[in-house]
């Protein structure tokens, strides 16, 4: 693999650290960018057109500062919307997307019974009912949005220590449309089809075996997203890379800041933020 290629990881958030994280124990011998929209966060609350057009803008400005071997658009909600747009108008770049583990939730379910809990965004796009179509077949799927799980993902990578019953109950009423019962068969798999949601795997799986007493397994597309990564940088020729980038792992944020809080969260990743970018959100 060739070394000092540059790899900017993008989402709405924090939920892109979930990619980050595999990527950087699979690649460390890459350059790493990662930039997140938090003036414009949570993008399950944006409309399609909206979100389209501001990972457009927000990627054009990052852009025209670096230029990428790599886009890991480690967002579904934005994925699902915006990846034809930006392989289209920058042909030089790769683009790796983040869709719902669709196919690995369907082949490893032995009851054919499996959720996808996404964003309200995410659940209703026909990319996601085109995976479904074409890798569950065989199975049940049950769609279920939240419009409050990514907030709380943010909310409890910030403090984990500091979160009790109340911050369980709500994470409880997100996930208790995702177990179904049916004709014998209960849910056994489901899809966190948005990358906020594996923050809060190993208390969504406590929760489920001791509050819901239903054991599932939750199905992480990091690890596969790495890898596809890996793939594509393999693919290219290996001369010198001669693009500008950080030596060092950066954050980037289109606030333009970042709290102690993020701070210490992103510096628990190996990032070190950077105030060069910014890029405000304006929606009338």
């Amino acid at each position: 693999m060739p070394e000092n290629r540059l790899i900017l990881t993008f989402d709405s958030g924090l939920g892109g650290l979930t990619v980050y994280r595999e990527l950087a124990l699979l690649l460390p011998q890459t350059r790493r960018i990662y930039l997140a929209d938090d003036a414009a966060f949570p993008y399950g609350r944006l409309s399609e057109d909206v979100v389209v057009a501001r990972v457009m803008d927000v990627l054009g400005a990052a852009f025209r500062i670096v230029e990428p071997d790599v886009v890991v658009i480690a967002c579904n909600t934005a994925s699902t919307a915006v990846l034809p747009h930006l392989r289209e108008l920058y042909p030089r770049i790769d683009f790796v997307g983040t869709v719902p583990a669709v196919k690995p939730a369907a082949e490893q379910s032995r009851g054919g019974l499996i959720t996808v809990l996404g964003t309200s965004g995410t659940v209703r796009r026909d990319y996601t009912h085109g995976l479904i179509r074409d890798h569950a077949a065989h199975c049940d799927v049950t769609l279920v949005g939240s419009e409050t799980l990514a907030s709380l993902a943010e909310q409890y990578a910030h403090e984990p220590d500091d979160k009790g019953d109340a911050f369980d109950d709500a994470l409880i009423a997100e996930l208790a449309p995702c177990f179904i019962e049916q004709n014998g068969r209960r849910t056994d798999h489901i899809v966190l089809a948005c990358t906020h949601y594996p923050l809060l795997r190993e208390r969504l799986e406590k929760l489920a075996g001791t509050r819901i007493g239903w054991p599932v397994s939750f199905v992480d597309p990091a690890p596969a997203i790495a890898r596809r990564v890996e793939y594509v940088l393999g693919l290219r020729r290996s001369e010198a890379h001669d693009r500008c980038g950080p030596e060092a792992p950066q954050v980037w944020t289109s606030s333009g800041k970042v709290d102690d809080l993020s701070r210490r969260l992103f510096a628990s990743y190996g990032l070190e933020f950077s105030p060069e970018f910014s890029f405000p959100f304006e929606q009338d």
